[in-house]
């Protein structure tokens, strides 16, 4: 890739180039990405290739101007971070399930520096979180903790609730082909049975699930059924700057020919 693609990523989310890769300028990417860059699972219902290449992935988001999940999402602004100058190292997660915890290499984040960077795990958090700090931690998502494991893991917790077991070990995006295959893949994945494309606003969020339409703003939820593909396809468009030229459907998806990864 030429140095252009960087210009053209930062102007996909809306950000001007920082002047150094401090603290100040990933939280303004960070929550820049969640503004413009869609949390969306329909490559797997769509019948499209998944690529865990740095070049393919930026290509995906910038050039086609789509978003992903987990693996695309965050593989891809973690190049960008690198190519910034920050530090930037990729962190398997395991989601959890109520008690139960997702299969390895389940979900991907990122650790900048002493930053927990997490920009595709949709409904989370809006700035990155420190993971050195063990006390609460407010944000616009909620109020998140980070908590240590007896077996030296961290669990990112929410309201309460733990979201993931995070492990402290630095990977490369090629480990995560395999988790990234079974959530396309399995019949148990819940990207494999359902379709979504959701993304943060101002004001809330805007969520596409199947064919309804759901818009939370300012704390007050709004649901409505589209009817017909045109209006369907107007949503992708209109919402989230998705054009498609067919409405991707979940009916047929669960033979394990295809599917999805990450966390909604």
């Amino acid at each position: 890739m030429n140095d252009n693609w960087v210009d053209a990523y930062l102007a996909r989310i809306g950000a001007g180039r920082p002047a150094r890769p401090d603290d100040e300028a990933l939280r303004d990417l960070h929550t820049r990405h969640l503004l413009a860059v869609p949390f969306e699972n329909l490559s797997i219902h769509l019948g499209e290739d998944i690529v865990l290449d740095p070049e393919a992935l930026v290509a995906k988001v910038v050039g086609r101007r789509r978003g992903g999940f987990c693996y695309e999402l965050g593989g891809a602004f973690a190049t960008l971070l690198a190519a910034l100058g920050f530090d930037v190292e990729l962190l398997a997660a395991r989601v959890f399930d109520g008690d139960r915890l997702g299969v390895p290499y389940d979900h991907m984040a990122l650790r900048v520096g002493p930053w927990l960077a997490d920009v595709g795990f949709g409904a989370h958090t809006h700035h990155p979180l420190r993971l050195d700090a063990r006390g609460d931690q407010p944000d616009p998502g909620g109020v998140f903790r980070i908590a240590e494991t007896p077996e030296g893991d961290l669990d990112v917790i929410k309201d309460g609730r733990p979201e993931y077991r995070l492990e402290t070990r630095p990977r490369a995006l090629e480990d995560f082909e395999a988790g990234c295959w079974w959530h396309r893949t399995s019949p148990r994945s819940h990207f494999t049975r359902s379709l979504v494309c959701s993304m943060l606003t101002e004001s809330g969020r805007v969520t596409l699930s199947g064919r309804t339409l759901i818009r939370t703003v300012d704390g007050e939820r709004d649901e409505r059924e589209l009817t017909g593909d045109a209006e369907v396809l107007a949503a992708y468009r209109s919402w989230f700057g998705v054009e498609l030229d067919r409405v991707p459907e979940v009916a047929g998806r669960l033979t394990g020919r295809s599917g999805g990864a990450g966390a909604p």
